[in-house]
């Protein structure tokens, strides 16, 4: 009789353990107890807004500690247009912890959205496509491409005073660049394009000989030179001196 008793308290007592247990996990347990009410977060907020943040993560604020969906939580928080991660966790009894890493724009994309450090391209409103940040532009399937030759036309130019802050890749393959001052640089097609820019570096510094200012387009598609268009301030007496043509 006495080892009967002691069972059954054993497993009254296991039942009261687990059933707790089960509860929180099923978010069955104090779902409406224990409110979480307050929000903490850690983030550089340069571009994501706190209001952006609150308004994610307000429908979510309310329920127990326990029934808050923290994987919820996170998709809406990394639903925000800048934000690149976000982790989110529970202080008790009533606060919500979120630590975001915003999105570091490295370029922008066809004008109309960026592109991340990461390589990813993401959408944000109109008014926060930065304007000093270089252009970039090209078939969405050749993103890699065009950043990669980017990457190649500013080290190309790193030994002039000419800043490449732009790059188009047309539907038909042809590459062209921009400089800081607006000049156009057009290289023609991908298999030419290096060796192209290459002549021109070349022999451009006695190219720019005598021009104080510089030149407003540059057409590379010859087969044994290139022709230049400059500024009208900066044309010398004899009109294109030193610019080789064919």
């Amino acid at each position: 009789m006495r080892g009967s008793l002691r069972l059954v308290a054993w497993c009254l007592a296991i039942t009261l353990v687990v059933l707790p247990v089960v509860g929180v996990l099923r978010g069955w347990f104090a779902a409406d107890r224990w409110p979480v009410t307050q929000l903490t977060v850690q983030a550089e907020f340069k571009h994501v807004k706190a209001e952006q943040v609150r308004a994610a993560v307000l429908p979510h604020l309310g329920h127990g500690f326990f029934a808050l969906d923290l994987d919820a939580v996170q998709k809406a928080v990394a639903s925000l247009p800048w934000v690149e991660s976000v982790e989110a966790s529970k202080r008790w009894p009533d606060t919500l912890l979120l630590r975001i890493y915003e999105r570091q724009p490295f370029a922008r994309w066809n004008d109309r959205q960026l592109i991340s450090r990461q390589g990813q391209v993401f959408s944000v409103p109109a008014s926060d496509l930065a304007p000093d940040l270089p252009s970039l532009h090209g078939p969405d399937d050749h993103l890699a491409e065009v950043v990669s030759f980017y990457a190649d036309a500013r080290k190309a130019f790193a030994g002039t005073h000419l800043q490449i802050t732009g790059v188009t890749l047309t539907e038909r393959g042809s590459w062209s660049l921009v400089t800081a001052d607006g000049a156009q640089i057009v290289l023609g097609d991908r298999e030419q394009a290096g060796k192209r820019l290459r002549r021109f570096l070349d022999v451009y510094p006695k190219v720019i000989a005598g021009h104080d200012t510089g030149f407003a387009y540059a057409d590379l598609r010859y087969t044994n030179g290139f022709a230049v268009r400059w500024l009208p301030s900066a044309a010398p007496a004899s009109n294109d001196r030193g610019a080789p043509r064919t």
